[in-house]
Order: structure tokens, then sequence, then C-alpha cells
């Protein structure tokens, strides 16, 4: 009968405290990961081509990590293959965005319904965010606005303690976040006050019903720019 390893804990042993499992991120995690928040942040554009090769050499790592994080945003469908093969960043049909308009209507106001329990230091974290929005309308730095907004939802969503659905919501906004350099297309929404505002003073006041509703007049109004700019796009 063999002997255990000395390196083994025997049975019954317990292991002081610090003792942690060493854990290596790999290099095709780290690659999807900025892809997916270069999605987002609308950094990668409908129609871009990502060849394998040079976004290989711009991330510094070899062909074959790449390959899995490119394949694994296409199976989420936030990439897409041409008829040739390339990996490319897709472009929205109508039917789609007005279908994801609909889920996150759904998931960011139940998110934001189960918000109204956050500490008010989360709260004020919120209103920070969207004064920075404010600021950005009033400069028209309309770039770093969308980024914001993207910021404030997902924060929301983050609050409302479900993290199934923030998985479900994020990659919703990676599927929506090559277009959201035409979020104010149309312009800043005349409202008054903000659906921003209208949500975090529901917070406040533990109204979840005004938090909901708050939430889904910001996504279907606030949208309008999106939906002119896909009704204007050859898939749309």
């Amino acid at each position: 009968m063999s002997s255990a390893s000395a390196s083994e804990p025997k049975t019954g042993e317990i292991l002081p405290d610090w003792v942690r499992p060493i854990v290596k991120e790999s290099l095709s995690e780290r690659a999807y990961r900025e892809l997916r928040v270069a999605l987002m942040r609308g950094q990668l554009r409908p129609d871009t081509r990502l060849r394998l090769r040079p976004m290989s050499a711009r991330f510094g790592i070899s062909a074959t990590p790449m390959r899995e994080a490119l394949l694994r945003l296409v199976s989420e469908k936030a990439l897409a293959l041409d008829a040739r093969g390339s990996v490319v960043v897709p472009r929205l049909a109508l039917d789609q965005l007005l279908e994801i308009r609909a889920i996150r209507t759904d998931l960011e106001g139940r998110a934001a319904a189960a918000a109204i329990a956050s500490p008010a230091a989360e709260i004020d974290a919120l209103e920070a965010i969207h004064a920075q929005i404010s600021q950005c309308h009033a400069s028209r730095d309309f770039a770093r606005a969308v980024n914001l907004n993207t910021e404030f939802h997902l924060s929301l969503c983050r609050l409302g303690g479900m993290p199934i659905l923030y998985e479900i919501v994020e990659l919703l906004w990676v599927r929506c976040g090559p277009i959201l350099s035409h979020l104010y297309d149309d312009g800043v929404p005349d409202w008054e006050p903000h659906p921003h505002r209208r949500v975090i003073d529901a917070l406040r006041h533990g109204d979840s019903d005004a938090a909901r509703d708050a939430v889904r007049e910001d996504i279907e109004r606030g949208g309008s720019g999106l939906f002119a700019h896909v009704r204007a796009s050859p898939a749309g």
C-alpha cells in the first residue's frame, strides 16, 4: 500500500486559514472579458471584422486562446461568422432590437423593484453617476454619457441582488453595445424629471412600483436614437 504524499493533508487535518487554492486566470478568459467590455462600450462597431492574427498580436497572446475567446462570443451571439468564416461584429435587425428592449424592460424593472432595499451609500453612488451624465449632456460629451448610462443601468441591476438576472441583462447590453454610439442621434430627450432621477427617488422612498415604472420609461423613450439608426441600416 503506497503512502500518501507528504504535501497532501492527512485525513481530518485542518489547513491554516491563509491556505487558498491558486487560480491562474486563462488568457482566453481575459481576452473574452476585454472584448465583452469593448462591445458594451461601443468600441467595436457593426461590420467590424476581427481577424485572428491581428487580434492575437494586439492582445499579445497566441492564436489558440484568442480563437477560444472569439468563438465563445460567437456562441453567445455577441459576434458572428460571415460567409468566409471570419468573425465580425453583427448588425442588429429591428425585430431583434425590439425584443431586446422588451426583455430589458422586464428584467431591469424587476431589478429596480428589488433594489429598494439598497443601502443609502449605494443609492448615492447611482445618483453620482447620473450627475455625471447630466454634466456630459451639458457639455455635449455624448460618448462619455453613453458609457455612464451603461454604468448606471448595470449598477442598478447589481443592486437588485439577482446574479442570474444580471448575467442575462449584461449579455443584452453586449448585444446592443455596438450601436450605442447612436443613442443620442435624436438629441437629448426633453424630460423632467429624468427617469434616472425618478429611479433614485423611488429607491430612497422604498417604492418598488415607481422604480419599475421609471426604468420602463427610460428604456422605451430613451432609445429612440437607436431605433432610428437601426431602421435606416440595411439590416433594419
